[in-house]
């Protein structure tokens, strides 16, 4: 078990290795999101309103009981963005990867998510902003963590 665990880890960081060098995710070579330039910042929160507020809530909270429930269709639900949900677990590369992607995407082996990829939609610069504006809104001490796993 531990080692299938393993070999999944090594591939997906294999795959946004990829992703990164092939230009793809450009923006992700530095390891980090415009969360303290307010302009971009402002801008990325109107992006969020329009593009991903339906799901992950205005307030960032995500659907109610998305860690236990599921969609008619047995797909997780949106989590939050704040500090009570698991994106600021995961690095800027994966982020933007899924973000730009897709869930289903990104997972692969037939995973299925309601979150669409965000590519024909937003610039690279957008998708950051977002990010970044999701950033902004963490805690001091979440922001520390996750840029912790940035730099691992």
């Amino acid at each position: 078990m531990k080692k299938t665990l393993m070999a999944g880890l090594v591939a997906v960081a294999i795959a946004l290795g990829a992703f990164v060098v092939a230009g793809q995710g450009d923006a992700q070579s530095t390891g980090m999101f415009p969360y303290d330039d307010a302009a971009a910042v402002a801008r990325g929160a109107e992006i969020y309103v329009a593009n991903c507020a339906s799901c992950h809530g205005a307030d960032r909270k995500g659907q109610a009981q998305w860690r236990t429930a599921r969609t008619p269709e047995g797909r997780a639900l949106a989590p939050p963005h704040d500090e009570t949900g698991h994106t600021w677990h995961h690095p800027d590369a994966q982020l933007f990867a899924i973000t730009k992607m897709g869930t289903a995407a990104v997972v692969g082996n037939g995973y299925e998510s309601d979150m669409i990829g965000f590519g024909d939609v937003l610039t690279d610069q957008e998708i950051r902003e977002v990010l970044g504006y999701i950033k902004s809104t963490w805690p001091a001490d979440v922001i520390a963590q996750h840029n912790m796993i940035n730099a691992q």
